[in-house]
């Protein structure tokens, strides 16, 4: 993925063209002119957000970059300023677009139609610890420090197959507790995205979740579930995702307020784990469950199934799955819950690489929301030209109808190519023979505990 950034200073003008390639090639000119970007005169729409996208693969801020262009640069930082702060301007319709065009024309043919496509929502601290004046400003919990800063909650759902994650929407989020907001509202007009974006910002994030679900499902993205952590893993956020027609897999967690239906009995997660038979031995899943989680406005009772499955951080302690698809069985539903994995790779990359939440020195929040957007237009880019480098199938029709669609590697198969590596250097390094290699083989694997040798097991009667 860091394949285009740029080495040195002569790698400008590579990152530069690849940048307006992309932009040509995704037609984003259209889709700035769809999302309300337009300006009388001065500098186009277009060009400007190419360069801002562009800054990060020069390594440069905009004031270094203008700086040492003094004279040179066909615009001055006013430009961008107030290209950034227009409320008028739809970054999130403008960031849709851009998603869901890709995935229907890039991803998608690459995609086998029984693949499990899923959204992921998760939100992450936008930091602003240094900052003071900035719109809608609020005390926000840092979930690593265990502690307040000044920031926001960025609600981001995205959207992979496994292995292309892409963001859809986002949400910068200050609080809903006013005695928690440091700053307050600027005036804007009424009628513009800007007033929709500040009031968004102040309502629950379970609420703004349901939101950018629907905008993502208007524009026609394939998929099957929605994964969260147990943040939003409430039974009435759960029955309001069914209401949209769409499965949820999520983590729970224990709490004395939440109660699950069993056997006629409304328990807590803690004393559903202990009502429930537990398996035996070292296996990975310990135990799953249908309940009840409430009823649909119809009356219609809403089951699903909770999975238990062992803590690999403390083996004495266990984890629960949560899906409202029952059919699904429970290594299925561990399997598909591992994909939200791909939205923390993304919010690293963004904080790490593309400079979220550091490029620009903002005080408004239309600012903020469409440096956000930059950047997540960023990762997209680099997203698709990791994929279409990795999968052999977008070089051209012979490979298309030669190779097989990017799989994702199981378990069984991963113990299998750990032993078969070993086997060979074994072979070619000790010089042992076959009969010694395969003693010591079979001694390494009488050892391993029983979920690992039925799993080698399996593996070996299907190969």
């Amino acid at each position: 993925m860091t394949s285009i950034l740029p080495e040195n200073a002569a790698d400008e003008n590579r990152s530069a063209n690849y940048v307006k390639n992309f932009f040509k090639e995704q037609k984003i000119g259209q889709a700035l002119k769809q999302s309300n970007f337009f300006k009388q005169k001065g500098f186009p729409c277009k060009e400007l957000l190419q360069f801002l996208v562009t800054l990060v693969f020069m390594g440069k801020n905009l004031w270094r970059y203008l700086d040492i262009n003094t004279g040179k640069a066909p615009f001055q930082k006013d430009v961008v300023y107030r290209f950034m702060n227009n409320c008028c301007y739809n970054w999130r319709k403008l960031l849709l677009l851009l998603s869901s065009q890709i995935i229907r024309k890039h991803i998608a043919p690459l995609t086998d139609e029984k693949r499990i496509n899923v959204f992921i929502i998760d939100d992450t601290l936008f930091n602003k610890s240094r900052s003071k004046a900035v719109e809608l400003l609020a005390r926000v919990f840092d979930h690593v420090e265990h502690k307040y800063v000044r920031g926001f909650r960025m609600l981001t759902l995205g959207w992979t197959d496994g292995n292309t994650f892409l963001p859809l929407a986002f949400s910068l989020l200050s609080s809903e507790k006013e005695t928690n907001r440091l700053q307050g509202i600027n005036a804007v007009d009424k009628r513009t995205n800007g007033y929709k974006r500040r009031k968004e910002a102040i309502r629950k994030s379970t609420e703004v979740l349901l939101d950018l679900l629907e905008q993502a499902k208007a524009y026609m993205v394939p998929a099957s579930y929605l994964l969260f952590d147990s943040w939003f893993s409430f039974p009435g956020v759960i029955r309001k995702v069914l209401e949209q027609h769409l499965h949820t897999i999520c983590m729970l967690k224990s709490l004395p307020t939440v109660k699950y239906e069993y056997q006629g009995q409304k328990l807590t997660l803690n004393k559903l784990y202990a009502a429930v038979r537990k398996k035996r031995g070292r296996a990975k899943v310990l135990a799953s469950v249908i309940v009840g989680i409430g009823q649909m406005p119809n009356g219609e009772p809403v089951p699903a199934k909770i999975v238990f499955v062992r803590d690999r951080r403390a083996k004495k302690k266990w984890l629960a799955l949560l899906s409202t698809d029952t059919e699904l069985p429970d290594e299925e539903v561990v399997r598909i819950y591992g994909k939200r994995w791909n939205i923390e790779v993304f919010f690293k990359m963004s904080k790490s690489y593309l400079r979220l939440s550091k490029e620009f020195q903002c005080r408004s929040y239309d600012s903020m929301v469409a440096h956000t957007a930059i950047v997540f237009i960023r990762y997209i880019m680099l997203a698709l030209e990791s994929r279409n480098g990795e999968d052999p199938r977008t070089i051209g029709n012979l490979f298309y109808s030669c190779c097989d669609e990017l799989q994702d590697i199981n378990f069984a198969e991963a113990l299998q190519r750990i032993f078969s590596l070993m086997e060979q250097f074994l072979q070619e390094q000790m010089q042992l023979t076959e009969a010694e290699i395969r003693k010591l083989i079979d001694y390494l694997i009488s050892n391993l505990p029983s979920f690992f040798k039925e799993r080698l097991a399996v593996c070996y009667c299907e190969s």
